[in-house]
């Protein structure tokens, strides 16, 4: 009777339907899965297990041709039916891995995207039924009454570990626990940029809960923020970051969804930007309306990717193929905050120019904190000089 090895932590139960997999050369691997594109990625995913873990063990083999098949027959039949080992924690993981695999073979354009797109969609639906009670007690406590305190919660835990991360590329940046070079010191200032953006993140995660109805706020101050927040970022490629906050500073709104609207666009062009500046300029419309546009000095959006720019994946540049976008997921979830506040997302490029993002909000004017309110004076009569 065969031995197997020792399963690690994250192994499947040990009642298999198959008491071994024999080895088998790599071209034989999967053959019994009718799809190209899914045997290749199953070939794939084990190789990379192989790497890691010098040896893939027989049920690694049978799980990974299991939801192989599993992926195929949903595809084909609509049905979603996987072996028993694969429901499980490690089942889990290969399916994750396998998808993985299948994205890159739509970014090598090793397949044709139509294929590729239902690969994708039978996995998600075969990813649902491995773990189903997961996904429903999940999807039942975000739905529930206590769904946004579970969100709060999320942001709360992710502040500590982000608050650490600050505090020692601060301490590294000063020197306070050994001389550092100025790489190193560029280095340490775009991991603390990314540290306080995340923990910017959280925070507004936190007040976003709480941001229900409108607030008093200064805008220039929102301004200074996002532009502080990306400082590291414009240091380290030299580029210049403006701002130019209205005349009528104190403003009614939601300061929180603002600010990540702005970080969020300010963050591309950064991205986008390789000589110049990057400018957060605001326009009075009228009493009420204030324009807010992000615009860069960089070489413009090309007009095949305009059509697309909100979509997380699209068309790759230059190549065939299909790439993850890197502005698509921001960008949407730009689109969705202002759209709360009753505005629209618009941009404007043209190669060798840039691109400006723009939006109009309405921010009534509002005292500033401390100020005396003007007098009354009553009907008829003057007041005193």
């Amino acid at each position: 009777m065969t031995t197997r090895p020792s399963p690690s932590p994250l192994s499947a139960p040990r009642n298999l339907s198959r008491s071994s997999y024999p080895p088998a050369p790599q071209a034989e691997r999967f053959a019994a899965v009718p799809s190209s594109l899914l045997q290749a990625a199953a070939r794939r995913v084990v190789t990379a297990w192989e790497r890691e873990s010098g040896k893939a063990q027989g049920e690694v083999l049978e799980i990974v041709e299991a939801l192989a098949l599993g992926v195929h027959r949903q595809q084909v039949a609509g049905e979603v039916v996987v072996d028993t080992p694969a429901r499980s924690v490690l089942g889990q993981r290969l399916l994750e891995l396998l998808r993985s695999e299948v994205i890159q073979s739509w970014s090598a354009a090793a397949a044709a995207p139509a294929e590729v797109l239902a690969a994708l969609t039978a996995i998600e639906r075969v990813r649902v039924a491995i773990e189903p009670d997961w996904l429903q007690d999940f999807t039942s406590r975000l739905a529930g009454p206590n769904g946004l305190e579970i969100v709060v919660d999320v942001a709360h835990d992710l502040r500590s570990p982000l608050t650490s991360i600050l505090f020692l590329a601060e301490t590294l940046q000063r020197g306070q626990s050994g001389q550092v070079n100025e790489m190193q010191r560029r280095q340490l200032a775009l991991i603390y940029g990314a540290a306080l953006g995340l923990s910017s993140v959280a925070s507004d995660l936190i007040e976003l809960a709480r941001e229900k109805q409108p607030v008093p706020f200064s805008v220039a101050a929102a301004l200074e923020s996002v532009r502080d927040i990306v400082r590291p970022i414009a240091e380290e490629k030299q580029l210049a970051v403006r701002v130019l906050p209205p005349t009528r500073d104190h403003r009614l709104g939601h300061p929180v969804a603002l600010s990540r609207v702005l970080l969020n666009l300010t963050t591309n062009a950064l991205k986008f930007t390789e000589a110049g500046y990057v400018e957060i300029v605001t326009q009075e419309l009228g009493p009420s309306q204030v324009e807010f546009a992000v615009r860069d000095s960089g070489k413009g959006i090309a007009p095949e990717v305009v059509e697309s720019l909100y979509q997380p994946l699209r068309p790759a540049v230059g190549r065939p193929g299909y790439s993850f976008s890197q502005t698509g997921l921001g960008l949407t979830m730009c689109r969705k905050l202002l759209a709360a506040m009753a505005s629209e997302l618009k941009v404007e490029t043209r190669p060798g120019w840039g691109a400006r993002f723009h939006f109009v909000l309405t921010l009534p004017p509002c005292p500033e904190p401390g100020a005396e309110p003007p007098r009354r004076t009553r009907p008829g009569r003057r007041p005193r000089g």
